[in-house]
């Protein structure tokens, strides 16, 4: 059996994935994706919005279909931002039900197929019960291997490079560190999880064109793909084309192309 084969999850399977060459295709280690489109989703079905962010927290699963099928071993995606606060209380209150249905739900799937669930973001901001879920299904998934499934909930690049700051002022204040020692190294050391790889690609669907305060860090040399499906009908078609374009890309970090 091949490694990709090796890969494929089963309980995601019910669906054949279409048939491409996959040999030449340059696999990223990590993926981030901003799942953006779930209000326009249900508008244009004439549904309430709390419809779009159900199918959206749905097509979640399929991203992990569709990721394991390629190997990908990380996949961090953008579910709920710090600037989201700012919606409706009944939509807020909408999505934070949800978190915690989809966890409920799916983990028992998850654990039988070694997916590893982590968290990023300001964790500490968000309701007890939350903060509850959080810690469950990160401390029940530690021994899991397959892939990490990273949701970044009350997640803001700015507020996460604040933090960091923070944390190195204090060291400086208490004497361990002088600020002329601090390094990108270090600084990256004191984000909200420094073990993990940067994302080599960032998939924003729904036809907006940024990244909205999304990895602002760790982004800095990701490869960008957007789409202008929106996010519950993103699915193995969209992920396909953007590893496609993924290969092509040459990642030069700063440098020369090795053509040159």
């Amino acid at each position: 059996m091949s490694s990709n084969e090796e890969s494929r999850f089963s309980f995601f399977s019910k669906k054949k994935t279409p048939v491409i060459d996959e040999s030449n295709l340059k696999i990223p280690t990590h993926i981030a994706v901003i799942m953006d489109g779930n209000g326009r989703w249900a508008k244009k079905r004439m549904l309430p919005r709390s419809a779009g962010h159900r199918a959206g927290a749905d097509n979640l699963k399929t991203l992990c279909k569709n990721c394991g099928h390629y190997g990908i071993k990380y996949v961090t995606v953008y579910a709920f931002s710090t600037e989201n606060w700012s919606r409706p209380e009944s939509e807020v209150h909408t999505l934070m039900e949800l978190f915690v249905e989809y966890f409920d739900r799916y983990d028992p799937e998850l654990e039988q197929e070694g997916i590893r669930v982590r968290f990023t973001g300001d964790i500490a901001g968000l309701p007890e019960n939350i903060q509850a879920v959080c810690k469950r299904a990160e401390e029940g998934s530690k021994h899991r291997n397959r892939m990490t499934l990273i949701v970044a909930f009350n997640y803001g690049g700015r507020r996460e490079i604040v933090q960091s700051c923070q944390k190195l002022a204090m060291q400086v204040k208490e004497g361990k560190i002088d600020a002329s020692e601090i390094t990108e190294e270090m600084f990256a050391q004191n984000l909200y999880l420094p073990d993990v790889p940067d994302p080599d690609l960032i998939i924003r669907p729904s036809g907006e064109e940024r990244t909205s305060n999304f990895l602002v860090w760790e982004g800095a040399y990701s490869e960008l793909w957007f789409s202008d499906v929106l996010w519950p009908d993103f699915g193995m078609k969209e992920l396909t084309e953007a590893l496609v374009a993924y290969t092509k890309r040459d990642r030069r970090f700063g440098g020369l192309s090795k053509e040159k």
